[in-house]
């Protein structure tokens, strides 16, 4: 994630302030770079700290920084801190490792301008020497809590939770009655959905009800609905219709349509109506006791069943062709995805993983490659862990697991100009 173009930054309190916001949360036992270009911040990288014993100047680990930080072509420096419990300790357990990334920075065209430990009570330059500066055992943390730019990042709406590995995956705590009941429409959408996995008519009213949903305006609050959840989660136990909502959200419908279809997924001889859980005016109640459920037929549907405007992103074209399913979830196209319904995508998908049905691997595993596009490793090895729990050799998981775990940067997250920006364009990051 990038750092917004309209912050005031009057010293190092404010830029140690601003990494918790652009992380998401404080971090501990880290290394954390943040490139400059000019005087402007860039993106924001966090790496475990090597082990105490090997903290040197590891070799391979100097090499990780600097592959990270590359993918920020426009970079001309760097900014260091280290996040440890204790600063006393610090520049004796970590100098070294400073003082080996300094040259393969340098060498990178990106020289290290500063750098800081900040332990758990205090703070301190790591090359200040002036004791009126950085006295010793260093400046107090509550400075940087209480510096301006963490006040201004506060007053824009920003928030620092706790570790992605301390968090509760579920959105919120739900009603028995309503996960039992979501869970059994969830079961009878299946049934009635899996004969249709290859109909072309019945992948397309499954995007229909999924483009409905990515169109809600931003902030809108999520009202459950048993047959409707039911048959979201149901739809996500299809692979390729999974596959293309993610694709859809970043990359617009005609991505999506036009993705699946190369893969001769579809039998044209497969007779069965289309089922929707959409609810159409005049019509009875549905297998549920609702308006809709598995007796809905997409050739009833009509107009004011449609309760948002159509997701209107529109893909970008690569050598005149819509972008393919591999181009889009590894981030290379679009040149910049549609980030709102990527974060409508994210709230919905954490509302079904918070049902814990049959479908939670899958939403989670959603979520971990949105966090993956968003540059949040951290987030995205959770969801994506949480999801191998939920269902062991869940195989979408363990591929973004594999790309998370090398470190492997999404095309988006690379690059400035397409980075997701928590607060939109022009705001905060």
């Amino acid at each position: 994630m990038t750092a917004p173009e309209r912050l005031t930054v009057t010293g190092p309190a404010d830029i140690l302030g601003f990494i918790p916001h652009s992380l998401g949360y404080w971090p501990s036992d880290s290394l954390v770079a943040m490139t400059m270009h000019g005087r402007q911040l860039g993106a924001t990288l966090r790496l475990d700290l090597p082990a105490p014993d090997g903290a040197a100047a590891p070799e391979h680990y100097l090499q990780a920084v600097r592959g990270y930080l590359d993918a920020d072509t426009s970079a001309d420096g760097t900014l260091l801190a280290v996040f440890t419990s204790d600063t006393h300790l610090a520049a004796g357990t970590y100098g070294g490792l400073l003082a080996g990334l300094a040259p393969v920075l340098d060498q990178a065209g990106m020289p290290v301008r500063d750098a800081w430990y900040v332990g758990g009570d205090y703070w301190r330059g790591a090359f200040c020497l002036d004791a009126e500066c950085c006295p010793c055992p260093g400046r107090a943390v509550q400075e940087i809590r209480d510096s301006a730019l963490n006040a201004e990042m506060v007053y824009r709406g920003s928030s620092v939770g706790p570790a992605p590995e301390r968090q509760d995956t579920a959105a919120r705590p739900l009603p028995a009655m309503h996960r039992a009941a979501a869970m059994e429409a969830e079961e009878e959408w299946e049934r009635e959905l899996s004969p249709r996995s290859r109909s072309l008519a019945q992948f397309r009213v499954v995007l229909d009800v999924w483009e409905d949903l990515l169109a809600r305006p931003a902030g809108l609050p999520w009202v459950p609905d048993v047959d409707r959840d039911g048959f979201l989660c149901a739809s996500l136990l299809v692979p390729h219709w999974r596959d293309a909502v993610l694709v859809m959200s970043a990359a617009g419908r005609k991505a999506a349509e036009a993705g699946v279809e190369g893969f001769y997924l579809f039998d044209d001889a497969l007779q069965l109506e289309a089922i929707s859980p959409l609810l159409v005016p005049g019509n009875g109640a549905g297998a549920h006791g609702g308006a809709g459920g598995p007796s809905s037929t997409a050739g009833e549907r009509r107009g004011p069943e449609r309760l948002y405007s159509a997701h209107s992103t529109e893909p970008v074209a690569v050598d005149g062709e819509v972008p393919n399913y591999g181009a889009v979830l590894m981030g290379m196209a679009p040149a910049v995805p549609d980030w709102g319904g990527m974060d409508v995508l994210d709230c919905i998908l954490a509302e079904l993983a918070a049902l814990a049905g049959q479908a939670a691997a899958a939403a989670l595993t959603g979520r971990g490659w949105i966090s993956w596009c968003r540059g949040r490793g951290s987030y995205a090895a959770r969801h994506l862990s949480d999801a191998l729990s939920a269902e062991p050799g869940y195989r979408l998981a363990e591929l973004i697991l594999e790309l998370v775990g090398r470190g492997s940067i999404c095309g988006w997250a690379a690059r400035k100009e397409s980075a997701w920006q928590k607060f939109g364009p022009g705001a905060a990051a």
